[in-house]
């Protein structure tokens, strides 16, 4: 269960970064909105999460899991360059964040 919500948690963060970047393309309340609830959510999931997964793997996998997904968004949504090194450095969070997940258990 700490797991699933660890994943959301994450998902949820690539959410924070999306409508941070919607925010600074146009300011409107929308993306303020989309922001602060996404952000309550993945806090409190990660909170949730971090009762029984050790605070440096959660926060890792949190992060990781932000991290390409915000990039993700970039490549797809924002036409940002999706250059080889770029998906490589992609795959290289997502095998250290599946690790991570694989030795805490």
């Amino acid at each position: 269960m700490a797991w699933g919500a660890l994943i959301v948690a994450g998902l949820f963060e690539t959410l924070v970064v999306a409508s941070m970047n919607q925010f600074a393309r146009r300011r409107s309340w929308k993306p303020v909105a989309l922001f602060a609830g996404s952000f309550a959510g993945s806090l409190a999931l990660l909170h949730f999460a971090m009762r029984t997964v050790s605070i440096g793997t959660a926060y890792a996998v949190w992060t990781g899991i932000g991290v390409v997904g915000g990039t993700l968004v970039g490549i797809i949504f924002y036409h940002e360059s999706g250059n080889w090194k770029r998906i490589l450095c992609i795959f290289a969070i997502l095998i250290a964040t599946i690790g991570l997940k694989l030795i805490e258990g």
